[in-house]
């Protein structure tokens, strides 16, 4: 389906969206380069501006009106890239961290076959999403009337994961990814000089303890059949050397698959830090955000989805997921509209992680991606 001209094409594609990382909403650059490509493969139907920078372009074949929809996440990180190859990034502190450069280009890849060869019966929306780091984007664009202007009745995505063999294909019916939420607790107290500790009320012990406790909350109150994590990942102070500080900032994120575990945690964060408080003579400020919802595939889709890998990637490349990740993804709030289906292809046992200064999209997966949404689309809207 991806033949030798294409693909060298759609390298060089990749590289020039490597070279040019958006932040966020702030995909403006990347948007023009892709409707330019859409506008060179005859596609027609585009319309941009969709959750602020999102593009839907649609293409129909044969006389069907049933609709899929095919996605891909179009925004970069802000880290500063530490690679030498010729098509690093030309942006001071901005960098494609996470693949979307591929994930944009596979998609363009899939429309210009789809749109060339055509092959299907009925309606493809291509979805072109800003700012999926942020877990805004996805919801920004159905909030933008997404499913009213666009009513296609399923959604496809992927992501490209290090440390899976590069062309190799996994996903799981039910969870696959998780919730984030985010929480920052402050504490305010009277600080002092460190030779007096008596004479005020300091922080920084409290917000020590606060953060032991809080690792209590999956060992002693979550169900253990129940996956969730609770990581403080930062602690900031007003003190000096010889100064307690008389305000603490403890700040973090919370990981699971269910609503009702997130609300417990919540709720137990939120009584463990008044009771630390209160022990200390301290007033506190507790905020907890629902970021990313899980993200859960639907059963018969993930079934269909890994049948029409088998045909792509090969009986010993395709497998059942073992497991969850921990990860978190904003398609899911697609999923909240419409069912979907959501897989990983890996990006190779040598691939730096996600969100470093080394990694980089493994340009080989760039064609079997690509053919993948192609048998999707077809398979979906048999012709």
């Amino acid at each position: 389906m991806i033949n030798a001209l294409l693909n060298s094409k759609m390298k060089s594609w990749r590289h020039a969206l490597h070279q040019m990382p958006e932040f966020g909403f702030e995909t403006f650059d990347t948007a023009a380069f892709i409707v330019n490509k859409l506008n060179e493969f005859g596609i027609e139907d585009i319309q941009t501006g969709i959750g602020s920078t999102g593009i839907v372009a649609m293409i129909r074949c044969g006389k069907s009106n049933k609709a899929i929809a095919l996605r891909a996440d179009m925004d970069a990180l802000m880290i500063e890239e530490q690679n030498s190859v010729s098509y690093k990034s030309l942006r001071p502190g901005l960098m494609h961290a996470c693949g979307h450069d591929g994930h944009t280009t596979t998609l363009l890849g899939a429309a210009e076959v789809l749109r060339r060869e055509g092959g299907f019966n009925g309606v493809i929306y291509f979805i072109f999403q800003p700012a999926e780091e942020w877990g805004k984007g996805a919801q920004a664009m159905v909030d933008d009337n997404l499913m009213d202007r666009f009513p296609f009745k399923e959604i496809w995505g992927f992501h490209n994961i290090p440390g899976l063999p590069a062309g190799h294909f996994e996903t799981r019916p039910g969870p696959i990814m998780s919730a984030e939420d985010n929480f920052e607790i402050i504490l305010k107290g009277l600080g002092g000089h460190s030779s007096q500790p008596h004479s005020g009320s300091e922080t920084l012990v409290p917000a020590c303890s606060l953060i032991m406790e809080l690792q209590t909350i999956i060992s002693r109150k979550v169900n253990p059949s129940e996956t969730a994590v609770i990581s403080v990942t930062e602690l900031t102070s007003d003190g000096t050397r010889n100064a307690l500080p008389g305000t603490s900032v403890i700040s973090g994120d919370v990981r699971s698959f269910n609503k009702k575990i997130s609300m417990q945690i919540q709720l137990e964060m939120q009584k463990i830090s008044n009771a630390i408080g209160l022990a200390h003579d301290l007033t506190v400020s507790f905020k907890y955000s629902n970021e990313f919802i899980p993200l859960i595939n639907d059963p018969e889709l993930t079934k269909k989805s890994l049948d029409i890998a088998l045909g792509i990637f090969g009986d010993d490349k395709t497998k059942i997921a073992k497991e969850p990740m921990t990860g978190s993804e904003d398609f899911a709030r697609f999923l909240c509209n419409v069912p979907g289906s959501y897989a990983f292809i890996g990006n190779g046992l040598e691939s730096a992680p996600l969100h470093t200064p080394n990694y980089d999209y493994n340009d080989d997966i760039l064609k079997p991606g690509a053919e993948y949404l192609i048998a999707v689309a077809r398979s979906r809207l048999p012709d």
